[in-house]
């Protein structure tokens, strides 16, 4: 049984009229979104993925094509029913320090409480709801400006959830967050995809979080197209490598990382006791100038490293072996080299 479409765009074509002047940014664009699903928008600076979110926001209209949203053109829905059905997160800060965490989440209920915004027992509930999902109970009473970044970012998140909206679009939640904040917010995003069967597609610039977590990606590329698919596919297939259109960088499909390419000439065959250890040792060596290959590579008169253990390695050249007990000493002894 397949998942409901929640939003759908054929060869759309993003940009910017002014007057008569039009400025396009992509065209030929064809993609859908599902509930029950996280999409991650991925592409380098100025790629143009923040166009595409206001336009699918509908906050710009599309220059060209067929964007359906609930099996209804998009541009059909008036201002009032878009803030039921698609919410919201930008990357720019909200001007909303004097309020609480409770204020600012109950204002996503403003769709349904009209002019005056009075919140029925029953909003009241779903505000609640919200916070305990995003884990923000124990804030509620904190005014917004004493937040960190990253527990602002799910007051957002909730207050986009207290909108009922079974879509969520999300312009680089994980923006100016450290490492655990950034997780954080991923596994949330995930959690409110699955869980409550919203459709999410967020833009971002964390490639290891979005293969870890996303369903499907969207790749845009330097050739200003967008690839998209399952995030497995994408990845076996090399379409990572077409990210940023540099051939100094590469894709490592093993670990998931993107990587300067190694154009290193000396040659170091490499053996290790595990693949941890092997890693570690390659990102040294490569680090120092040289170009790792398999024990039975590498032709007469080649240095090897042999990695037993961090505390264990052998470097041997011209028949002289020695040992380290540390990658410091060893990282000593290949700097003259």
């Amino acid at each position: 049984m397949g998942k409901q479409i929640v939003l759908e765009g054929e060869r759309i074509a993003t940009g910017y009229r002014q007057g008569k002047q039009l400025t396009e940014v992509h065209h030929g664009l064809d993609f859908r979104l599902s509930c029950g699903e996280l999409t991650c928008l991925l592409g380098c600076n100025g790629a143009g993925k923040s166009t595409l979110l206001r336009t699918l926001a509908g906050m710009q209209p599309a220059l060209s094509g067929r964007l359906a949203l609930m099996g209804r053109p998009l541009d059909a829905y008036t201002a009032h029913e878009r803030s039921k059905t698609i919410g919201v997160v930008l990357t720019d800060r909200m001007q909303a320090g004097g309020l609480t965490v409770y204020e600012l989440v109950a204002l996503g209920r403003q769709p349904y409480t009209g002019f005056f915004g009075r919140l029925t027992s029953a909003d009241k509930a779903l505000v609640w709801r919200a916070l305990e999902e995003v884990g923000m109970v124990g804030k509620a009473r904190r005014y917004v400006a004493e937040l960190s970044d990253g527990e602002r970012q799910k007051a957002m998140i909730a207050k986009a959830l207290v909108q009922e909206c079974p879509l969520i679009l999300l312009d680089e939640p994980t923006a100016f967050l450290d490492v655990e904040s950034r997780m954080e917010v991923m596994r949330l995003l995930r959690k409110l995809a699955v869980e409550e069967r919203k459709a999410v597609l967020l833009s971002t610039h964390d490639v290891d979080q979005a293969l870890a977590m996303s369903d499907r990606l969207w790749l845009m590329t330097q050739e200003r197209e967008m690839l998209c698919g399952t995030t497995e596919d994408l990845v076996l297939s090399g379409a990572m490598d077409r990210l940023f259109g540099s051939t100094s960088i590469r894709f490592d499909a093993v670990r998931g990382i993107y990587a300067p390419e190694n154009r290193n000439n000396r040659v170091v065959r490499l053996e290790a006791a595990d693949e941890a250890l092997r890693y570690w040792a390659q990102n040294l060596l490569v680090r120092h100038g040289f170009r790792p290959v398999a024990p039975d590579e590498g032709g007469e008169g080649v240095a090897s490293l042999a990695v037993a253990g961090p505390q264990d390695m052998v470097w041997t050249q011209n028949g002289i072996s020695s040992c380290f007990c540390s990658f410091a000493g060893l990282a000593e002894m290949l700097r003259p080299l």
